[in-house]
This record gives C-alpha cells, structure tokens and sequence, in this order.
C-alpha cells in the first residue's frame, strides 16, 4: 500500500502515434498490470499525477493528461497530500505500528490528516471497544499524526491567525492591517 513505486506496479501508460484522414494525433494507452492490488494515499496519486505531468503545463494543452486527471489534481493540491513526503510518511508509518490500526485507517489518517482526537475518532472503526479508556495512547497518536503536513488551507489559518489578529486590553480581538 505505502511502497514508493506503487503505482509504478498498478499501470503502465505510454504513448502512441495514430493518423486517421492524414491527421495525426496521440493516443494514451494504460494498462493496468495488476488489478485491485490495494489502495493508494492521495500522495502516491498526487505523485503519479506530477510524473505524468499534470502539473508542469499551466495551460494544459501540451502534456498528454485527461481533463478529469486535471481536476483530480487540482482537488489533491488542495489537500494534505500537497505537503506530504514519502519520508513524512514513512516517519508516520513507523511511529503508528504500536497502535494496532487497519490499513484502511491508516490510508484515511494519512489522507485526512486529523489533528484532533474529535476527527479521529471517526476514522477508527469500533473506536470505544478498541481503545475505550486509553485517552492518552491515542492524544499520543494525534501528536504523531503531527508528522504529516497539514493541508495549505490549515497551514494558512494557523500562520494567519497568530499573524493578523491582535488582541486589546478589554480581551476583545482586532484585525491587523499589513
């Protein structure tokens, strides 16, 4: 699920030269090597996508991508996967095999990236039963959850917050022109 050249062993995508009526044009052809061999991060398509080129060609006419992989990497620019490492990931994975989680929680948290024990909380299956009193165990695993980037938007707001409010004698919070 986490190997680095996962994707690599899924499909294979290459290019071929067609001419119908004395026009030329390019056909992508995939084939999928091993069918419903597990389940990728948003990072490992985010990856994918970038060596396909889906992000080098700001007009999107020039590299060979589908419109719907576009806009697959548009939404997973907007996520954690953006910020994500394969070291990060890595790093997290090493850190989370005390906690016996399945691999499809794991994929979720390294996806969502929760940063609370309140959006955990639904990504662990039978949660209460699992871990019912160990509290600490799992505020412990939200720290390590930390290893992750937090998606832009969070970044943003966490920088934001501290950089553009000030806060008055009276307690009352105030914007901060730049």
């Amino acid at each position: 699920m986490f190997d680095t050249s996962h994707w690599q062993r899924l499909l294979v995508c290459e290019l071929k030269s067609s001419s119908l009526s004395g026009e030329e044009f390019w056909i992508l052809v995939m084939k999928i090597l091993e069918a419903n061999a597990g389940a990728l991060t948003n990072f490992e398509v985010l990856d994918f996508l970038c060596s396909r080129g889906a992000g080098r060609d700001p007009t999107r006419v020039i590299v060979p991508v589908a419109p719907s992989e576009f806009k697959v990497y548009d939404y997973l620019e907007q996520t954690a996967a953006c910020n994500q490492t394969r070291q990060a990931i890595g790093e997290f994975l090493e850190k989370c095999k005390s906690i016996k989680l399945a691999k499809a929680e794991i994929l979720n948290i390294i996806n969502i990236r929760p940063s609370s024990l309140v959006e955990l909380y639904p990504i662990i299956e039978e949660y209460d039963n699992r871990f019912g009193e160990a509290t600490e165990t799992m505020e412990e695993f939200v720290e390590t959850v930390q290893l992750l980037p937090p998606p832009p938007n969070q970044m943003q707001s966490e920088q934001g917050t501290a950089a553009d409010e000030t806060e008055v004698p009276d307690g009352e919070k105030i914007e901060v022109a730049e």
